[in-house]
């Protein structure tokens, strides 16, 4: 028995491995195509990340509900710098990043307000970690299990990620992942405010 089922798991493989063959030489390409397809999103991803930021576009507008489940919208902030930072209790790279937010957001708490949006969270393990990790600024929870309409006004293809909305409602920056230069990015925009 062992062998005839090791024998059709290899037949099951070598008839994969032949048909991408197959495919590749249809596609002239030497990549498979599933491979293609991911390149090709995500330079889609990144025209539409770098189309975003570049000062002229407003920022989606979205209302969620704050702890006490009250409707808090981005508008509500309108002539402030905001940092959306879209995140989630599960995610590591999100809770590894937030004494480098909190350290940002005491040192330009006069000039910009935090907005945490927690994505893909039960309410209560979004309320746990509120408690668990003390987070200052505004905390808004999305309801949607996927992540929903916000998620692809804003491109987000991965948490954490930050985006720095100026006074004027436009966004300027939108760093994926726990990225210093997110920092960087920030105290420039600041210092040319300040101009």
């Amino acid at each position: 028995m062992k062998m005839k089922k090791s024998f059709i798991v290899a037949m099951a493989l070598l008839s994969g491995v032949l048909a991408a063959d197959a495919q590749s030489e249809t596609t002239g390409a030497g990549a498979a195509p599933q491979e293609n397809q991911i390149s090709a999103a995500q330079l889609e991803l990144e025209r539409r990340i770098a189309r975003l930021q570049q000062g002229d576009v407003d920022a989606p507008a979205f209302t969620f509900q704050d702890r006490e489940g009250k409707d808090v919208s981005l508008s509500d902030f309108k002539g402030k710098w905001v940092i959306i930072d879209f995140w989630g209790s599960w995610c590591r790279y999100c809770i590894k990043g937030i004494p480098a937010l909190k350290e940002a957001y005491a040192k330009y708490q006069t000039q910009v307000e935090v907005i945490g949006v927690a994505c893909r969270d039960p309410k209560e393990m979004w309320i746990r970690a509120l408690q668990r990790y003390e987070l200052p600024w505004v905390n808004l929870w999305n309801p949607d299990p996927k992540g929903g309409k916000v998620l692809q006004d804003y491109s987000v293809p991965g948490f954490p990620t930050k985006v720095i909305v100026d006074p004027a409602g436009k966004i300027r920056n939108i760093t994926i992942g726990d990225d210093p230069e997110f920092y960087v990015a920030l105290e420039k925009l600041l210092a040319e405010d300040k101009k």
